[in-house]
């Protein structure tokens, strides 16, 4: 499995989440008081100077929504600007956060911060003089862990680069490739994780363990989540869940919750079968307790559809307490005890999204839609942002499901499906119909709704005839360029 993963403890990325509780609107106040005094024990347990400068300052604390702060003292002298703000943080939040400035608290933590710096400085000078390379490059990995710590995004990243142009084993060099790429998450800069990823790609490729390849599939497969990728995050994702051991960048229930969201609106049905509902981590997690029985006992992969009917819709499955999803593959090793500060998740909205969209119950769906939406989409800083797209497109999924089994169906009927009024239905399909995202038209006079199922020998043709003007177009430009070099050279 190759050696044992470095610089995976900063930074921590639940402390992100956390900041971004704190500013949305969604939130629980329970959520933002837990968050916010999670936050305030970080802080001061790790030291984190420069983070909470970036926090809480008067004058430009991101979580200060008029510049105002408990202490209203000038910024203390050569104090550098913070680092750039997450995505999700750039705007100062419109509810209010209580989260003051203390200039004493500052000036305490800078004051640990400047010794535990001079410490590094001593070990770095000590390891020159009577030790190896080995031990010089062990002071400045401490060195980097430390800014990573305190929430330092650029002097973290100039140092993990540091030890990264000093380090020969390929090892250690993806470590510190995905250290970075979790600074970037931990401040939404998405540009740095895309080049920090193909990064890690290219030297996983040139020979990486297996367990860093596992690795970086969970880092890509959430990039390309905040990216609304989820067509391509889907099957690495679900492909993650039996292999996961990425406990620094999320909790093995995200990772669940991740995957099913990006499997059920991206998926085709047939996948959606194998990889969504009849997959044995899944139905571990959202089944009911004979599914996660089998689902332990291998029995579930003994066939399609085994145990299928077990199942529960969100409407008539009965309520149960919130549990923790567990890694069955980290069972019986030291990544188990990283499972028992999650906290426990109510998976019941998911569960029941999963089966209502298989079996085609679409009151039930648009009921679970709505409660996913409140509960994932809503609180989820990785998912926030693109919650109304998600909803619009599991809308979309349900309508296209339905009407790709008639040739015309009555908009009351259709309506009474889905447990919307028809004046809904109507503008909602309306919307899809203009984008070309569903192949009908509205009959409002007759009340029904008739499908266009396309010809595919006609499309094959279009295409061809379509692609070959393309084509016929280039090769007169080519030719047009070779003849005019052809006169130049004469």
């Amino acid at each position: 499995m190759g050696s044992d993963p470095q610089y995976a403890k900063f930074p921590n990325l639940s402390l992100a989440q956390d900041i971004f509780t704190l500013t949305n609107p969604s939130s629980a106040d329970s959520s933002r008081q837990t968050s916010l005094k999670k936050l305030q024990d970080a802080i001061s347990e790790h030291k984190m100077a420069p983070l909470y400068r970036y926090l809480a300052h008067p004058s430009d604390g991101i979580l200060n929504t008029s510049g105002e702060g408990s202490t209203r003292k000038s910024s203390t002298p050569g104090m550098r600007k913070a680092p750039g703000a997450p995505s999700t943080w750039k705007r100062r939040p419109s509810v209010s956060v209580d989260f003051p400035w203390d200039e004493e608290l500052y000036k305490r933590l800078r004051t640990e911060n400047e010794k535990e710096l001079e410490s590094f400085q001593k070990e770095e000078e000590e390891a020159t003089e009577q030790a190896g390379d080995t031990e010089i490059q062990a002071a400045k990995g401490k060195r980097a862990e430390f800014w990573a710590r305190v929430g330092d995004k650029d002097k973290a990243i100039a140092a993990y680069e540091a030890v990264f142009e000093k380090t020969g084993v390929l090892g250690t060099k993806i470590d510190i490739v995905l250290a970075i790429i979790r600074m970037g998450m931990f401040f939404g800069d998405r540009l740095l994780v895309k080049k920090e990823i193909d990064r890690a790609k290219t030297l996983v490729d040139t020979g990486g363990d297996w367990d860093r390849r596992n690795r970086l599939k969970a880092y890509q497969g959430l990039h390309l989540l905040t990216i609304r990728s989820y067509n391509l995050a889907a099957p690495l994702l679900l492909d993650s869940l039996s292999t996961f051991t990425s406990y620094e960048l999320c909790s093995y229930s995200l990772l669940v919750v991740y995957s099913v969201l990006a499997g059920s609106v991206s998926l085709k049905r047939v996948d959606f079968k194998s990889k969504v509902v009849d997959a044995p981590e899944i139905r571990a997690i959202l089944g009911d307790g004979e599914e996660k029985l089998s689902a332990l006992s291998g029995a579930a992969a003994a066939g399609p559809g085994a145990g299928d009917e077990e199942m529960q819709d969100a409407s008539t499955a009965t309520p149960a307490p919130a549990a923790t999803a567990v890694n069955l593959t980290a069972l019986g090793t030291g990544q188990a005890a990283a499972q028992e500060a999650e906290a426990p998740v109510d998976f019941t909205p998911l569960a029941g999204l999963v089966r209502s969209l298989y079996v085609g119950n679409y009151r039930a769906f648009f009921l679970a839609l709505a409660a996913v939406e409140d509960n994932f989409l809503g609180q989820d800083r990785y998912l926030y942002e693109h919650r109304g797209w998600y909803v619009r497109e599991m809308r979309l999924r349900g309508y296209q499901q339905l009407l790709q089994s008639y040739r015309v169906v009555g908009m009351q009927s259709m309506a009474n499906d889905f447990g919307v009024s028809v004046d809904f239905l109507d503008r909602d399909l309306a919307r899809f119909i203009a984008a070309d995202r569903i192949p009908c038209t509205i009959d409002r006079v007759n009340g029904i709704i008739e499908t266009n199922r396309p010809d595919d020998k006609n499309k094959q043709y279009a295409d061809v005839v379509k692609q070959g003007d393309a084509l016929i177009t280039k090769l007169q430009k080519y030719g047009q360029a070779v003849r005019l070099r052809g006169s130049e050279r004469g």
